[in-house]
């Protein structure tokens, strides 16, 4: 009556038809990642995949009853370590498919944008990690050990997608406190992405960009804080077709108007204001160092009211309103921080040295994402991804299948102590009511066999 399913095939109903739909083997399989026997890398991946919805890392899946159905430790670990699988590969491979279904459902005139940002990885506990460093935390003025997680992201206003990434040691050599692992084969993509490590953000922000327009992805604006919005990084951006809008701080760079170099407080004297919005300032066309024009908004500081910031955009044919809601998506980038990191166990739920496994897990950490992304989309769902997630969480965690059937047996042994007499329509009733108990996950499970009798 029960067909058997693994421990690991059993996702949420929602999540276990987006998995199909969205054919993760076929992406994993795209990117080299399959093994030759044993369990399959899917099954693997699957796996690794579900333990946040139970509310575990592997240590407390390996002490549950459930660890007798479960792989060993090492072969999670060989799989995780890993230096040959392209996991690149595979998630641009995904990213590249699920924008172009996203697509198909929006107009061709909405913005579509990347976005590009770093936020800390932090491994502060850690001795022994390949590559570790020490990195400066700008939000808490500090410096942690571990590294940067610097990401591009795609959005078109409603769903964002972490496209690609990069796991940044220190660039600063008295920074970094371990080197690479010289048993690595330096042929594989696990050492490439060694090599990436150790290279400064704005060639490494370049790179993410022309792995994602070579996958086919493509979009309209890239959107970059203060950090990154800089004339060498803006000239490279634009050489590959692209406009660029990012805020911009007072610093050492100048702007120029007639050949006469002016700096940001010059330039928000001289702006045009505006008196239709009290928020927006003003805006000016300028010219950067090497002839670049770019138009430069000004906008009240809602933090600081006194104060004033400034944003950047090398499409000059935007108005002051556009270019302040454009960069307004960039925002989309910190509530994915916050989710990946807060819910989905980010840099959490394996305690590995080798960087591969560092790559390979946080991979698997933005396809969950991208997944309860795709099933909000698909649903239209008003919720949040905190509210989907902790909503599939307790689907998984509230009933399993042993408890399901202790629950049936005790509704006929109730029955049966009450002398009453089982017609079949009373019988019928009584599993309805029980099926409709359950959780999604476990009613995918259920395939109830017909007697023609």
């Amino acid at each position: 009556m029960i067909t058997k399913k693994d421990t690991f095939a059993q996702l949420p109903k929602e999540l276990e038809r987006r998995f199909s739909e969205l054919y993760i083997g076929k992406h994993l399989r795209k990117a080299r990642i399959t093994k030759g026997f044993g369990y399959s890398c899917l099954s693997i991946f699957r796996l690794i995949f579900l333990l946040v919805f139970q509310y575990k890392n592997w240590f407390q899946a390996l002490q549950s009853k459930k660890a007798v159905d479960l792989p060993k430790k090492d072969t999670i670990y060989r799989f995780l370590n890993s230096s040959t699988y392209a996991w690149r590969t595979f998630l641009l491979s995904l990213c590249q498919d699920l924008t172009g279904r996203i697509k198909k459902l929006t107009s061709n005139n909405r913005v579509k944008v990347f976005i590009v940002d770093d936020s800390l990885f932090s491994r502060n506990r850690s001795k022994s990690v390949e590559l570790l460093s020490r990195v400066f935390d700008h939000t808490e003025k500090r410096f942690y050990k571990g590294f940067q997680l610097l990401t591009l992201g795609w959005s078109d206003g409603y769903s964002f997608l972490p496209v690609d990434f990069a796991l940044l040691s220190s660039a600063k050599k008295e920074n970094q406190l371990n080197g690479v692992d010289e048993s690595i084969d330096k042929r594989t993509s696990g050492y490439k992405r060694r090599l990436e490590a150790q290279q400064d953000k704005p060639s490494v922000v370049s790179a993410l960009l022309d792995h994602a327009l070579n996958a086919g992805i493509t979009a309209d604006y890239v959107l970059m804080d203060t950090w990154f919005t800089h004339e060498p990084l803006i000239e490279k951006i634009t050489d590959k077709g692209l406009f660029v809008i990012g805020m911009v701080k007072q610093l050492k760079q100048r702007y120029f108007i007639d050949g006469e170099a002016h700096t940001l407080d010059e330039l928000f004297k001289k702006a045009k204001r505006t008196m239709e919005k009290k928020d927006l300032l003003g805006s000016i066309h300028v010219h950067l160092a090497k002839g670049r024009q770019v138009k430069i908004v000004f906008v009240r500081n809602r933090n600081k009211k006194s104060e004033w910031l400034a944003i950047l955009s090398t499409d000059t044919t935007l108005s002051d309103e556009e270019i302040v809601r454009i960069y307004g998506m960039r925002w989309d980038i910190e509530t994915f921080f916050k989710c990946t990191k807060s819910l989905l166990n980010l840099a959490k739920e394996f305690q590995g040295r080798s960087y591969d496994l560092l790559i390979s897990h946080t991979t698997i950490v933005f396809t969950r994402f991208i997944l309860l992304e795709w099933e909000r989309r698909q649903n239209n769902d008003p919720k949040t991804i905190g509210n989907l997630f902790f909503l599939l969480c307790e689907d998984v965690k509230d009933m399993n299948l042993e408890s399901a059937l202790n629950q049936l047996l005790a509704i006929f042994q109730t029955l049966a102590e009450a002398n009453v007499c089982l017609n079949m329509e009373l019988f019928k009733s009584k599993v309805q009511e029980w099926i409709a108990s359950l959780p999604n996950y476990i009613k995918g499970c259920l395939t109830i066999s017909v007697c023609e009798s």
